[in-house]
């Protein structure tokens, strides 16, 4: 896998464009050349999982069976306690068929609202990530990272995407929307997800 991977061509496969900027920044030290599946015209296939690992390897396969590549997907998603970990898996569902997160920000405060959750002990969630790496010659690793913190209302900041606006991560008094994306990706749960990626591959 490594040395398939290493000097060659790898499809990060997702058609979210910000979430494809944040891993070809993460991939931009290694001698790898990043496309995405939207480049290739890869369609995006259905993820029926249960968990986001195995909605990853979902996506993984699809585009490296596809491509004929070594293939890297990411599932993630928001967690909330109050919510009994909602959305999870079904973070990007809760945004519609126009992936409007102004809407799903909205609709995990109307739900937080009628939980009475509305101090910052009662608003705890967690962005999780698994980053599926596959090889069309059927080898298959993930890595999963986390980051915890708290939901905040309205939204701050228009610099990342999803539910970064409405998440403040332990430790800080910003949201992920109102961070530079490099002070974002030293401390995300991508990143997290990632560091673990980069040393299998070291």
């Amino acid at each position: 896998m490594k040395s398939v991977l290493l000097g060659g061509r790898l499809v990060v496969a997702s058609h979210n464009p910000g979430k494809v900027r944040e891993i070809a920044d993460l991939l931009a030290a290694l001698p790898i050349t990043v496309v995405s599946a939207a480049e290739l015209r890869l369609p995006e296939p259905e993820e029926t999982g249960s968990t986001f690992a195995e909605n990853a390897l979902i996506k993984s396969k699809a585009a490296g069976n596809a491509s004929g590549l070594p293939a890297l997907a990411d599932d993630s998603g928001l967690e909330v306690a109050a919510l009994a970990n909602e959305p999870g898996i079904h973070s990007a569902r809760w945004a519609g068929p126009n992936r409007d997160f102004a809407l799903a920000m909205r609709n995990v405060e109307e739900k937080l609202k009628a939980a009475a959750a509305l101090a910052p002990a009662e608003r705890r969630a967690e962005f999780v990530c698994v980053f599926s790496l596959f090889s069309p010659g059927g080898h298959h690793h993930e890595f999963e990272g986390r980051v915890s913190g708290h939901l905040i209302w309205p939204p701050r900041g228009d610099k990342g995407f999803g539910y970064d606006p409405m998440f403040v991560p332990d430790g800080y008094a910003m949201s992920f929307g109102e961070m530079e994306p490099q002070q974002k990706l030293r401390i995300s749960h991508r990143a997290r997800a990632f560091n673990k990626l980069l040393e299998f591959l070291r």
